[in-house]
């Protein structure tokens, strides 16, 4: 009986990594759109979700609300159509602010507010979960930083990247859609 094969990112190789980063860009872009999107739709909401966030002197939440979503849309198109070093750092910057911005609030005790992550008919209240899944997104990104190490996938890498990158994004709008509604009082224990 043999010991089990253990895969390792040199097991991956350099063209398994390009297409796990594809992946991880074409996933973390899509969701970069789709918050966009959702932000577009209720900008008239957009300035009390981040002034409830309190971190942000009253004279930078307008133009944070201006300014939010077309960033997210800049960010998400970079990551979906080019792969791009820069457009990987900027999704990691803005995860990574997203992240503090909710781990602050849940240490100051303030979780019950909404994160405003995307669909207003599902408002999330803020939880570590919430900020770790941030984090695993903006840790999809990583392989991107290095631009010499990941090659540009060929035609079946893509593909396989395509899908990969559909399933990041389906597996985090279930992941946000479980947590809403979890949260929600339809979870409420009937008694």
């Amino acid at each position: 009986m043999s010991a089990p094969e253990v895969i390792t990112f040199g097991a991956i190789g350099t063209a398994g990594l390009g297409v796990l980063a594809a992946a991880g860009a074409m996933g973390v872009g899509l969701v970069f759109l789709q918050a966009a999107l959702a932000k577009l739709r209720h900008r008239e909401l957009l300035s009390g979700v981040i002034a409830n966030y309190r971190l942000l002197p009253e004279a930078l939440v307008a133009p944070a609300a201006l300014l939010l979503a077309p960033a997210e849309i800049m960010v998400g198109a970079g990551l979906l159509l080019s792969r791009h070093w820069l457009a990987a750092l900027a999704a990691i910057a803005l995860l990574i602010v997203f992240a503090a911005a909710m781990g602050i609030n849940i240490l100051r005790g303030r979780s019950q507010i909404d994160c405003g992550c995307g669909r207003s008919q599902l408002r999330q209240q803020l939880s570590w979960l919430l900020v770790s899944r941030n984090l695993v997104l903006a840790a999809l990104l990583v392989p991107l930083l290095s631009p010499g190490t990941v090659p540009a996938p060929g035609t079946a890498e893509l593909a396989i990247a395509f899908a990969g990158g559909l399933a990041v994004f389906v597996i985090v709008q279930l992941f946000n859609a479980i947590g809403a509604l979890a949260a929600s009082p339809l979870a409420t224990p009937r008694r």
